[in-house]
């Protein structure tokens, strides 16, 4: 067996690290580390990396590095999305980790980064023979792939990450509803692509892919008294209708320091959480969608079962 590989996920809020060796399909894990860096903290709508979040993310970076050398990685792999792909000073960022950790970043576009996340998705388990929708929400931008287990139907990024809406649309907690409504005419008009390609198929599934979705079951199986469930222990979960509505709902209408109390929703999450919840559920509206899955999985598992491979 060779040298393990590893692969960082940069997302807007957080920095992912995932150091894994052998079958692409069951590959064995032996690190993974999250760091909220919020690298969009301040100037995600403004197209540019604030000096805090800048000194985080480079932080995280060489922390990473460190475990890196530990596992004695052969092939490395850094994926940088929105928030470096729109940032005016995201060229230097990268050019800065390089300098302090020898590590290159990669900048992949909206296309490639769907493409990874149905890799990783499809890796967990979660498609079969019927087609689904998978919803990939980052703080900068949300994913849509259309496929089933033999392959993608349709793909396309946009530019609507939790971050962005959170920062142009919920300023008044709890959310009111004027912006609820202001939010959801946004999305109608953003997301016309998305729409006009959905009537071209049948579609039976939304997979949720990591992220909101992961933070959706901790909450239902907590308020259910569920005290064994661990998320980091399933690869996908399929949500009662009734549960999933009810749950995005409290969201929703809850005050920040709800969310704040609750210990199954991490901190890095408690605000984006609201619009997350909103745009899920336009969604399952929108297409009138009943059956929803969550996977654990997402881009970064996607890139470590092609590199694998």
């Amino acid at each position: 067996m060779g040298k393990p590989i590893a692969v960082m996920d940069l997302g807007t809020n957080t920095f992912h690290l995932l150091i894994a060796e052998g079958d692409p399909a069951n590959p064995t894990i032996l690190f993974k580390s999250t760091d909220p860096v919020k690298l969009g903290e301040g100037g995600i709508n403004k197209g540019i990396i604030q000096p805090a979040a800048f000194e985080r993310g480079v932080k995280a970076m060489q922390q990473f590095n460190e475990h890196i050398l530990k596992y004695d990685v052969g092939q490395i792999r850094a994926i940088a999305t929105s928030a470096l792909r729109s940032a005016a000073n995201g060229q230097q960022f990268i050019d800065d980790v390089k300098a302090k950790t020898g590590i290159s970043i990669e900048t992949i576009n909206g296309d490639e980064e769907a493409g990874f996340i149905y890799k990783g998705v499809k890796a967990g388990g979660c498609l079969s023979d019927k087609n689904s929708l998978i919803m990939d929400i980052g703080g900068g931008s949300i994913e849509f792939i259309a496929g089933n287990q033999d392959g993608i139907l349709w793909k396309q990024s946009f530019e609507l990450g939790a971050a962005r809406l959170m920062d142009q649309f919920h300023q008044i907690d709890p959310i009111t509803p004027d912006a609820i409504n202001t939010l959801k005419a946004y999305l109608d008009e953003r997301l016309a692509d998305l729409f006009n390609a959905m009537k071209a198929y049948q579609i039976d599934y939304l997979v949720g892919s990591s992220g909101a979705f992961d933070t959706f079951a901790e909450v239902i199986e907590a308020t259910k008294g569920n005290t064994t469930f661990d998320i980091k222990k399933i690869k996908n979960y399929s949500f009662n209708n009734d549960e999933l509505i009810k749950t995005t709902d409290y969201l929703i209408q809850s005050s920040h320091g709800e969310r704040a109390s609750n210990k199954s929703i991490i901190p890095v999450r408690v605000d984006m959480i609201v619009v997350s919840s909103i745009a899920t559920r336009y969604i399952m509206q929108k297409l009138n969608i009943t059956k929803v899955m969550q996977s654990t999985n997402s881009l970064k598992e996607g890139v470590v079962a092609d590199m694998l491979g």
